[in-house]
């Protein structure tokens, strides 16, 4: 019988916390923290659309700092916390942070993606962990737009199947300019000679 995930809710038949799409998304959001908070330094002062700037003689002193975005970047703390969390579930020392905010926070996500097996695998709080990660970068992302590449075209989910028996599940999408398929988890490629195959595979597991 399936599990569900514990993000998306969604049937698991890997009897993991996580299912290997939303394991994926975490690990991608994860990666992506250290580029979007320094991209946010670069947003701290107020622009000329703020509407703080100086109206006349007497009026208000521009604010030397955005304060949503100080909130913002505060908020980035919370991966440390999550590390803790993982060794404290795990019985191990507390985690070493040194340095200032930027290194504490590659060495957090350095630490969480380590342990990432283990998280998606069962740990009872894997799903409260996605779900802040993902509003944090999903709000980070607001402001910054790390990543402009093209999504591509949603395929589906890949049809390949490991060892185990278990289908990987992951969503394939087409890059423009590209013409192999590539499974962002399992790496199966699927060259335009499989496309057809491709398409009715995915329409059995959907099934």
């Amino acid at each position: 019988m399936d599990t569900t995930c514990t993000h998306c809710h969604t049937p698991d038949p890997t009897g993991s916390a996580l299912c290997i799409p939303c394991t994926t998304r975490l690990t991608d959001q994860l990666t992506a923290l250290p580029r979007m908070y320094e991209a946010l330094g670069g947003h701290l002062a107020p622009g000329s659309s703020s509407g703080q700037g100086r109206a006349g003689k007497g009026g208000p002193a521009p604010l030397p700092l955005r304060v949503d975005i100080v909130d913002m970047r505060r908020e980035f703390d919370a991966v440390s916390g999550w590390l803790s969390a993982v060794h404290d579930a795990r019985h191990m020392r507390t985690p070493r942070l040194a340095g200032d905010t930027l290194t504490r926070l590659h060495t957090a996500v350095a630490g969480l993606l380590a342990h990432m097996p283990w998280i998606a695998t069962g740990w009872h709080g894997a799903g409260d962990l996605a779900q802040e990660i993902g509003d944090l970068h999903r709000n980070a992302s607001s402001v910054v737009d790390p990543d402009p590449r093209p999504r591509g075209r949603r395929i589906g989910h890949c049809p390949a199947i490991d060892p185990s028996g278990t289908i990987c599940g992951a969503v394939l999408r087409l890059m423009p300019g590209e013409t192999v398929i590539v499974c962002p988890w399992c790496t199966c490629a699927f060259p335009p000679a499989m496309w057809a195959g491709l398409k009715t595979l995915m329409a059995a597991d959907a099934a």
